[in-house]
């Protein structure tokens, strides 16, 4: 593993890939940075999305871009808290208790992360690879020529309880080992920040490094910037199966024709793992749903995204909107929205940020959109991005769980990179499928 992050760049003069043909499954900011990367090296590539561009968990979360505030999922004492959450349908995290050997594998797994070694791991990398995908929006998006919302402000974590505080600094003595950097907040600095927050909280901590964008705004451009540079974008066309005969080439059948390919990219989120199993990989990624509520933007709201501690909603202000976001529901391949994981994230709004609510409550804010997206987790928190020793002229990218627009275009460029057999912006064996 790197002990530091060395910068990367974009440049496109070595190892051209004008003779290749690439399929890339999946049109969430995944697919669409390998596309936009792949494109860019000159290959021939079709991108192929089972619905519209950006319509899964790419498109309602939070778009946060956070090397700061990158703690895993699995970590000590995380598994007896996940057991407690259990049994409560409103809870930050919640496991629908169901007969499945893929969950019981995952969960088993997700216990054999959870231990200081492993999550300090998994911290520096998931920072590196924020980091590299920092250092590309900012050189990305004024390249696209639109305006997608791109900020760097920071972010701020809010608690409520002293226990929450100590958890957080433990959590910043931990960025400043990698070389990050934060500062402790007190009640009041936490009011400077965003006035709307409640006058009693215990303090917070503040991230100057993190950027927010708003994500489909900012996946819709460059897959419109991608499109300028040749790829085709196929968007209404559902893989259905893909073969792999004795040649080199992969074959992709879809709804809305056939596709022949030197090399394949699967970037298809939550339904990765469905399409590996045709090729005889088990991926252990299992869908993680996401909900997000988003209302016009009301007066006296900061600019700077707040995470609400122990209730683990994000906020974040999107120009006229603003966006919460918040709760992971592992329920399967589920699209349903369950009202009482909505109503948890507008109680804990009410309750950390009640300088935003009217006085008949939060539902007299203009509500724009209730969403919902399943994200793809892995059980150690770490992505998939690189090729199995067995199925040479494939690459995996899915399992970025709640990092997605975090992680998204240096994932781009590193399937690019791994595709065009040259060196790597970053290690990939930490992130190999065949790590399981």
């Amino acid at each position: 593993m790197r002990t530091g992050y060395a910068g990367v760049g974009m440049s496109d003069g070595q190892n051209s890939l004008g003779e290749r043909d690439v399929v890339v499954v999946g049109g969430g900011v995944v697919g669409v940075a390998s596309a936009y990367f792949l494109a860019r090296r000159g290959a021939r590539v079709s991108l192929l999305e089972q619905g519209e561009l950006c319509a899964g968990a790419s498109y309602g979360n939070a778009g946060w871009i956070f090397p700061s505030h990158s703690t895993p999922l699995p970590a000590p004492g995380v598994l007896r808290q996940s057991l407690r959450w259990l049994f409560d349908r409103e809870s930050p995290l919640y496991v629908k208790p169901r007969p499945s050997l893929e969950l019981a594998r995952w969960l088993l797994a997700f216990l054999r992360a959870s231990t200081e070694a492993r999550a300090r791991r998994t911290f520096a990398l998931n920072r590196e690879l924020s980091l590299a995908s920092h250092e590309l929006y900012a050189k990305l998006v004024p390249e696209l020529g639109v305006e997608v919302g791109y900020r760097q402000l920071g972010l701020i974590l809010a608690c409520r309880t002293r226990r929450a505080l100590e958890t957080a600094l433990a959590e910043l003595a931990v960025l400043r080992e990698f070389g990050g950097e934060g500062r402790r907040l007190g009640p009041e600095e936490l009011l400077d920040f965003q006035p709307a927050l409640a006058p009693g909280l215990a303090g917070g901590v503040y991230f100057p490094a993190d950027a927010h964008v708003s994500p489909a705004e900012f996946v819709c451009a460059l897959a419109a910037e991608a499109a300028r540079l040749g790829v085709e974008v196929r968007t209404q066309t559902e893989v259905l199966r893909i073969e792999r005969p004795g040649g080199s080439r992969s074959r992709v059948i879809a709804t809305r024709g056939e596709f022949a390919c030197d090399e394949l990219v699967l970037a298809g989120g939550a339904w990765s793992p469905g399409l590996a199993r045709q090729l005889g990989l088990r991926l252990p990624v299992q869908p993680a749903k996401g909900y997000s509520v988003t209302v016009r933007r009301p007066d006296g709201v900061g600019d700077v995204p707040v995470m609400l501690s122990e209730a683990k909603v994000g906020v974040t202000p999107l120009g006229p909107l603003l966006r919460f976001a918040g709760t992971l529901e592992l329920a399967g391949l589920d699209l349903s929205i369950q009202q009482r994981r909505v109503d948890a994230i507008l109680r804990a709004v009410c309750n950390y940020l009640p300088g935003l609510v009217p006085e008949g409550g939060i539902e007299e804010l203009e509500r724009v959109e209730t969403w919902r997206g399943l994200r793809p987790l892995t059980p150690d928190d770490l992505p998939v991005i690189g090729r199995a020793r067995a199925l040479p002229g494939v690459v995996i990218a899915t399992g970025h769980g709640m990092s997605g627009i975090s992680q998204g275009p240096i994932t781009g460029l590193l399937v690019a990179q791994l595709i065009a057999g040259g060196p790597s912006a970053l290690d990939l064996a930490p992130f190999s499928p065949d790590r399981f």
